[in-house]
């Protein structure tokens, strides 16, 4: 069986929390709740917790700032501004992009984007619409709300 045969789904992305309550909290705000909740002292991991989205079908893992689990990029320190790695973003499909972006900030996140943002995405004779806009969690990960489109 090939690699492309054997995957069947797309489960979780993992962050680290930098204030893993305040985390949580936020995530819920957006209709996540623990379904599970462990520690791994080999990874200096206090707590981590799985959320479940049953709305969307989809988990979310968030664990300590101290967990020392394997990462790309490097560790963020105090003050520093935007850092580029792998991640970029964690997107939600929403119904309302300003609204979506609206009660993250109510439960706050900080806005990245200013507003929604219509852009058009081509390639060739194809053309994408996309209607969208970026908030920063209270965590600091980059969330992007996307009012459902087909590519």
């Amino acid at each position: 069986m090939s690699l492309k045969e054997n995957i069947i789904g797309f489960h979780h992305v993992s962050i680290k929390a930098q204030d893993l309550d305040a985390t949580i909290r936020f995530y819920e705000e957006m209709g996540f709740t623990i379904v599970h909740e462990w520690s791994l002292p080999d990874f200096n991991m206090e707590r981590c917790v799985m959320l479940f989205n049953s709305n969307i079908g989809y988990y979310l893992e968030i664990c300590d700032a101290d967990s020392e689990m394997p990462t790309q990029g490097r560790k963020r320190v105090d003050g520093d501004g935007y850092i580029e790695n792998a991640l970029l973003h964690i997107c939600f499909v929403v119904k309302d992009v300003e609204s979506a972006i609206r009660d993250a900030i109510a439960a706050g996140a900080k806005p990245l984007s200013d507003g929604a943002w219509e852009i058009d995405l081509r390639h060739g004779d194809k053309q994408v619409t996309v209607h969208n806009g970026l908030v920063y969690s209270p965590n600091g990960e980059v969330i992007e709300f996307l009012k459902a489109v087909a590519f």
